[in-house]
C-alpha cells in the first residue's frame, strides 16, 4: 500500500488521535491538528514507532478560520496534496440553555460545527484540484436525536449532518470526491470528563461503549467506501427509531434513562467551562476514566436509591 497523506483534527485526544495511530500502522504521512503543541507532540511520537511515513504537527484551532486556512497551507506546502481529511475535533458542554454562559454555548458551536465548515471552507478546493480524496467528518448519534441538557452539543452535531449532506450535493460534478459520516454513540475518551459543567451531574459514556480504535478503523472505512459510515453501532438505530417514530414514548423516557446510562451520580459536579474555552492538554488521552458503563450504570442506581432514602428521612 503506497502512503497516503492524511489530515486529522482533534488529533490530540480520544477518536482523533485512534485514527492517527490506525493511519501510522498503514505508514501513512500525518498531518496532526489540535489545540496544543505538546498533546500532538505526544501522539506525534507514538505515530512515528507504529510506523508513520511522517508526521507533521500543526497547533490550530478549528474555530479560527486563519488557523485553519494556514495549517492546511503548510500541509500541501509540505505534501502537494492530500488524501484523506478526518474532522473530529469537538467539545461539549452539559446543562440547559439558560445556565450555559454564552461564551461556552457559542464555543461548543463554534468548535463542532463551524470548525468543521472551516476546515471545509479550505480542503475542499485542495480536493477538487486534485480531483480525488477523501473528507469525513465525525459526528455523534446525537445529531439524530435530542437528549436532557446537551443543547448546544445537540444542535452542533444536527448541523454537522446537514454539512455533510450539502457537500455531497454541491460536489456532484466530482465524483472520485468522497464525503463521510461516521456517528458514534457512546465511546470511551476523555470528551466527558472533558466538558463544561453547568448541572447537576457530571456525564459519562453511555452503553454500549466502543473503544475509539473501533470507531477510528470505521472512519478510515469510510474514506474509502463513504456508504460505510453512518451509525455506528446498532443501538443507535434503536434508538433513533424511538425518536421518530415513537415521539412522546421517547420524550418521557429519555430523561430517566439518560440519568442512569450517560451521567455518573458518584463524581463530583465541578461547574466551569472544561476545555471548552482552552485546551487542557494535560487530561487529554487515548481513553477515559470512566470504566465499565454497566458497572457504572448499577452504581447510578444504588446512588438514586440512597438518595431517595435519604429525602424519605
Amino acid at each position: 500500500m503506497s502512503p497516503r497523506v492524511v489530515l486529522v483534527t482533534g488529533a490530540s485526544s480520544g477518536i482523533g488521535e485512534a485514527t492517527a495511530r490506525l493511519s501510522a500502522r498503514r505508514g501513512d504521512h500525518l498531518v496532526l491538528l489540535a489545540r496544543g503543541r505538546e498533546a500532538l507532540e505526544r501522539v506525534a511520537a507514538d505515530c512515528d514507532a507504529l510506523g508513520a511515513a511522517t508526521t507533521m504537527v500543526t497547533p490550530a484551532d478549528v474555530s479560527d478560520d486563519d488557523d485553519v486556512r494556514r495549517a492546511v497551507a503548510a500541509a500541501v506546502e509540505r505534501h502537494g496534496r492530500l488524501d484523506v481529511v478526518v474532522g473530529d475535533a469537538g467539545v461539549v458542554a452539559y446543562g440547559r440553555i439558560q445556565d450555559v454562559p454564552v461564551e461556552v454555548f457559542d464555543a461548543v458551536l463554534a468548535t463542532n460545527l463551524h470548525g468543521s465548515v472551516n476546515l471545509v471552507r479550505h480542503v475542499l478546493p485542495v480536493l477538487r484540484r486534485q480531483g480525488e480524496g477523501s473528507l469525513v467528518l465525525v459526528g455523534s448519534l446525537i445529531g439524530h436525536i435530542a437528549v436532557p441538557d446537551m443543547a448546544a452539543y445537540v444542535v452542533s452535531k444536527w448541523g454537522l449532518r446537514g454539512l455533510v449532506r450539502q457537500l455531497r450535493v454541491d460536489n456532484r460534478d466530482r465524483p472520485a470526491l468522497r464525503f463521510g459520516y461516521v456517528a458514534p454513540g457512546g465511546v470511551d475518551t476523555p470528551i466527558y470528563e472533558q466538558a463544561a459543567t453547568y448541572g447537576d451531574s457530571v456525564g459519562r459514556p453511555p452503553f454500549p461503549v466502543q473503544t475509539p480504535e473501533r470507531v477510528a478503523a470505521r472512519v478510515l472505512a469510510t474514506a474509502a467506501h463513504p456508504w460505510r459510515g453512518g451509525q455506528s453501532n446498532a443501538a443507535n438505530h434503536v434508538i433513533r427509531f424511538g425518536f421518530r417514530v415513537l415521539p412522546p414514548v421517547y420524550d418521557r423516557l429519555v430523561g430517566p434513562l439518560f440519568t442512569l446510562a450517560a451521567q455518573d451520580l458518584e463524581r463530583e459536579v465541578v461547574l466551569g467551562p472544561g476545555n471548552v474555552l482552552e485546551s487542557r492538554q494535560e487530561r487529554n488521552a487515548l481513553r477515559g476514566t470512566h470504566g465499565n458503563a454497566l458497572a457504572g450504570i448499577a452504581r447510578n442506581v444504588a446512588e438514586l436509591r440512597r438518595r431517595r432514602r435519604v429525602l424519605v428521612r
